[in-house]
């Protein structure tokens, strides 16, 4: 009887580990497409390194925004500061299964599209 209820357990939870590891690998932004993201526009007034040479974006209302190691990819702190700090910006950030992500997959403002993802 024992080992029934042990091989029972075992396979809970391998089935709840399978589970966790699906989800967790089905939150991985990769390849981003416009029509998969939510739009919307912030006025930034805050920009900064993040870890992992990201950048970040902060807005008024506290929330903070990133674009994936966007140093490493040839953006720069001062240019970007001096086109997007204190404006208006259209941002696209990738919907998941349980939400909006915080990643910027692209970054406009006034129609020009300052960094994209996209293809």
């Amino acid at each position: 009887m024992k080992k029934i209820i042990l091989i029972i357990a075992l396979i809970v939870c391998v089935a709840i580990g399978g589970v966790l590891l699906l989800m967790i690998s089905s939150n991985a932004i990769e390849n981003p497409i416009a029509e998969e993201c939510h739009i919307q526009t912030e006025k930034n007034i805050k920009i900064t390194e993040g870890t992992s040479q990201d950048i970040v974006f902060s807005d008024t209302h506290g929330d903070h925004y990133y674009i994936n190691r966007g140093l490493e990819r040839g953006l720069n702190l001062d240019s970007l500061n001096a086109k997007v700090l204190n404006k208006t910006v259209t941002l696209y950030l990738p919907k998941l299964w349980f939400g909006t992500s915080e990643h910027i997959a692209q970054l406009a403002i006034d129609g020009e599209i300052i960094f994209t993802e996209f293809d």
